[in-house]
């Protein structure tokens, strides 16, 4: 049975379980014993042996998501998946993320939404995006993610270093404060996602037909030539803004 709960501040377990620096010690230790590895191989005992119930996910269900969903699912169905509801997406990021869940049978999807409290105060017309991208980006996705991963000691996330600028070196297992990163996909190339969605016939994001390569949030995405090395070029296009914000989470 298919379980999508929007979180509340209730239903939340507060606190990891490490200080930052016992987190950069474990960090290293993994980085040493599974730094070569990646995709299922890598996936498998962070979330059986490493982690067990204290590992997560996030997803955008964008247009590369499907492919560590998959895997995802393959390892457990049932792991957390949280997916931030901006109020802001795509009416086809909604209902391609509902396609997903059905097809790869995943069972536990945290739906997080801004506060409605802060944007009552910080975004009243819904139009902060047009003056402060990077305060409306902490309010819709930053602020509820940092409430989503208390009571997580890691988490794992589809960055890739094809996608470029500050991912380009993006190592395997990283900190990210008090938790561990896992970024199983990172050594993929755009070749590597499509097998993955060709041999597990996985849907495409039905925006990305229309030429969005990158799906955030309506305002802030457009569409960019599908040749374009720059995977992200259609995120905050015209603006010195490339990440949203989550990634800098301690």
């Amino acid at each position: 049975m298919v379980v999508m709960t929007v979180m509340r501040e209730e239903d939340i377990v507060t606190g990891g379980s490490m200080s930052v620096e016992e987190a950069e010690v474990r960090a290293a230790d993994l980085l040493s014993r599974y730094g070569h590895l990646q995709g299922i191989s890598l996936i498998e005992p962070m979330v059986h042996e490493e982690f067990q119930g204290k590992i997560t996910m996030t997803s955008s269900f964008g247009t590369e998501a499907a492919a560590l969903l998959a895997l995802v699912s393959e390892v457990d169905p049932n792991l957390p998946v949280i997916f931030l509801d901006t109020r802001k997406l795509f009416g086809e990021t909604h209902r391609y993320r509902e396609q997903l869940v059905d097809q790869l049978g995943l069972t536990n999807i945290q739906i997080m939404r801004p506060d409605e409290t802060l944007l009552a105060a910080d975004d009243p017309n819904g139009m902060l995006f047009a003056t402060d991208t990077a305060k409306c980006c902490y309010l819709r996705k930053v602020e509820p993610l940092q409430r989503a991963l208390k009571g997580y000691d890691a988490w794992l996330t589809g960055r890739k270093r094809f996608h470029g600028g500050e991912r380009g070196q993006l190592p395997v297992i990283e900190t990210a404060g008090t938790r561990i990163k896992i970024n199983p996909l990172a050594g993929y190339n755009r070749a590597d996602i499509e097998d993955i969605f060709e041999n597990r016939a996985l849907p495409h994001h039905p925006l990305e037909a229309e030429g969005f390569l990158s799906i955030g949030c309506m305002p802030c995405t457009d569409r960019v030539d599908p040749n374009s090395t720059d995977v992200r070029a259609g995120r905050w296009a015209g603006q010195d803004k490339t990440e949203c914000g989550i990634h800098y989470i301690i």
